[in-house]
């Protein structure tokens, strides 16, 4: 649990700081940088190689980082809607819970889940004795 929390921690981080405008400059300057500095080393294969296996290391964690904030944003998502279909007045202790790690949110959705399956279970025997209850009274009143 503390490894997934560390992890939400982190890719909540990695999220935040990826999507300024500041690191998209700090990353146009390193690829202008390197671009310039190509006739200092002659446009080497060494010189192509760092940018080459910079950029690919940093896309392949990228990846996955953002691939758990999704993840986790969607389930959140999922679990407010469902709990605003389920209640009539939905719970305030739903908001904020895409900051939980994927374990809390899957507790949270199969709670949901659960009390949604018996609130339907106890709404179709109040309609069926609701419909007992009204041909009984159609009956003593004919």
């Amino acid at each position: 649990m503390l490894t997934s929390r560390l992890f939400t921690s982190f890719s909540n981080w990695v999220a935040q700081v990826a999507g300024r405008p500041m690191t998209f400059g700090v990353s146009l300057l390193i690829i202008l940088v390197w671009a310039l500095s190509g006739p200092l080393f002659g446009f080497s294969d060494t010189w192509q190689l760092v940018v080459n296996t910079g950029t690919t290391i940093v896309t392949f964690l990228m990846v996955f980082l953002i691939q758990n904030t999704q993840n986790r944003d969607g389930a959140a998502i999922q679990a407010k809607l469902d709990e605003l279909i389920r209640a009539s007045a939905a719970q305030n202790v739903f908001i904020g819970i895409e900051h939980l790690t994927q374990e809390e949110l899957d507790e949270i959705r199969a709670k949901c889940e659960a009390k949604a399956k018996a609130e339907a279970a106890a709404g179709q025997a109040e309609a069926a004795a609701n419909r007992k209850a009204a041909k009984a009274a159609e009956k003593a009143t004919s």
